[in-house]
């Protein structure tokens, strides 16, 4: 007895047996004996009976059909096939959509064209998070990361056992933050929570409370305020160099001990990336002060997010930049991909034109005082909007945000919103430049050209329902404005005979001047027809 379990085997073994059964009939009818033998001699089939196992069933020679495969191939193609939709299955149970809030960058937001936009993506300085964690340029400040883990376990006096059983405790639920699949092990991803967590808090207290205060050196090459604050600062504002918030909210529990207080990691966040903020008034030291008193216990803590809960330290930053701005209503699917909504041809994307052609047509603009930069208001042919600040990390700042929204689901699209609102005011350096008259603009960067450039960029290949915004109002009042031709016919008389007192005095004379050739002209042609009487 002969047990096959290789369907290959089994195949070759059928075909023999076909092929010895063939050969003796042959011998049989016209061969003498000895050739007979000698085929059987060369075929060696095994004369015990054959038994073959199939899906853990014994069955005997007799009991199946002697035939070859029809194509050995193909079975194999579609074997692979079933494995591939039992994965895509499995994939659907186990992964749980509604959790992810760390995105990768869409592909579609690369950078094709060598703008430059991946580093405003990419981190430079520091790694936080899985994604750019085995980077050789990031590797450098692992070791300060380990130093920052040091001065925080030797200031509490605690050991690091209990700050391991805290992460392996958040492990899964901090897993499912992410997109996409992880390579790192239990231990190591357990670390780097550990490591890439304390790190965080290291800067966020010590920019508050100050750095020699947490026993670092007032030299310090990372825990100083020197020039590589700011890298630091850009880096850990990218939408792929993120944990989640409740981890921190978890590590500085165990630091602080029972801390009745909400939102703390939140509130040092605000205070940390504050330097970063498009908007040109910082905050105010009374609101500095209510901030740092949130690391006492029983102190009242000053609550820009209210009760909402951020997901991480870009999250909280966009929530901040928007307080008290329009409410975060939560975006269904079928309203994202509907295509009578869906706007994704930049053409379309069109909300007003540019800051010349609005001059021209007659409205003015004027700086609007309030701290909230996405707060823009047209009224009576004057558009109101407040003043913006564009620094070298602005472009970084707007691409992560809007690549945020265009990501999470359950958030607003009023930043993409205010920045498509933006590249269509400014297309070019002479509209930067009026802005800036205007007190509207205010940047750091080389030229007028550079701000225009960036803001033409910004919003490139991004997915914007007009009908889903803020600003759509907005929009439509100041088109109405401009379609108007009497606003268009009064900006040109005044833009070209009012634009100062010595035009208007000009043009008053020349009115004089015609009025009195037509009088001279009626009384003229009057009298020819009318002689007086003499």
């Amino acid at each position: 007895m002969v047990a096959v379990y290789n369907k290959e085997l089994l195949s070759w073994y059928l075909i023999t047996l076909k092929l010895r059964e063939k050969l003796q009939n042959a011998d049989t009818s016209d061969q003498p004996d000895h050739h007979h033998h000698h085929h059987q001699s060369n075929l060696q089939i095994p004369s015990e009976p054959l038994q073959v196992v199939v899906n853990g069933e014994v069955k005997r020679q007799e009991d199946l059909q002697i035939q070859s495969p029809a194509n050995p191939q193909e079975s194999e193609w579609i074997i692979a096939i079933k494995e591939k939709l039992e994965q895509a299955s499995n994939d659907d149970v186990a992964g749980s959509w509604s959790k992810i809030c760390i995105y990768r960058i869409p592909h579609f937001l690369r950078d094709d064209q060598g703008l430059g936009d991946d580093k405003a993506y990419i981190p430079q300085v520091v790694s936080i998070g899985p994604y750019h964690r085995l980077k050789r340029r990031l590797h450098p400040m692992e070791r300060h990361k380990w130093r920052a883990l040091h001065y925080m376990l030797k200031r509490k006096r605690q050991s690091i056992k209990l700050y391991i059983e805290a992460m392996q405790e958040l492990e899964d639920r901090v897993r499912a933050c992410y997109e996409g699949p992880l390579t790192l092990t239990s231990n190591e991803f357990v670390e780097m929570l550990v490591l890439d967590g304390c790190f965080i808090l290291e800067f966020f207290r010590g920019y508050t409370e100050g750095f020699e205060n947490l026993g670092y050196e007032r030299n310090d090459p990372i825990f100083a305020m020197r020039g590589m604050m700011y890298s630091i600062r850009r880096d850990m504002m990218m939408i792929e160099n993120q944990i989640p918030l409740f981890v921190l909210d978890k590590l500085i529990l165990l630091q602080l001990g029972d801390v009745n207080q909400k939102s703390i990691v939140a509130e040092l966040a605000i205070i940390f990336f504050d330097p970063l903020s498009p908007i040109d008034e910082p905050l105010t030291a009374r609101q500095i002060t209510k901030m740092k008193s949130s690391l006492h216990p029983k102190s009242v803590a000053f609550h820009p997010l209210s009760d909402q809960v951020g997901l991480h330290c870009l999250d909280v930053f966009r929530r901040s930049l928007l307080r008290k701005g329009p409410e975060a209503v939560p975006r269904h699917w079928f309203r994202k991909w509907s295509r009578r909504n869906l706007v994704a041809d930049h053409r379309r994307t069109q909300l007003i034109h540019c800051v010349t052609d609005l001059k021209e047509s007659g409205i003015k603009f004027k700086k609007r005082k309030t701290d909230r930069f996405w707060d823009i208001k047209f009224k009576n042919g004057v558009f109101h909007i407040p003043r913006l600040l564009v620094h070298d990390g602005t472009k970084s700042l707007f691409l992560n945000l809007v690549a945020f929204e265009q990501s999470h689901l359950d958030c607003t699209n009023d930043i993409t919103a205010y920045v498509v609102f933006m590249d269509n005011l400014i297309d070019s350096a002479q509209d930067v430049n009026y802005l800036h008259y205007c007190g509207i603009l205010e940047h750091w960067l080389g030229n007028d050209a550079e701000v225009a450039d960036m803001f033409n960029h910004l919003c490139q290949e991004v997915v914007f329902d007009i009908n889903d915004s803020y600003l759509s109002k907005v929009s439509e009042e100041v088109n109405s404005y401009y379609d108007h031709r009497w606003n268009a016919w009064r900006a040109s008389l005044k833009h070209k005979y009012f634009y100062n007192p010595w035009a208007v005095i000009s043009f008053l004379a020349a009115v004089f001047l015609l009025l009195l050739t037509a009088g001279q002209t009626f009384y003229s042609v009057f009298s020819y027809y009318k002689p007086p009487n003499l």
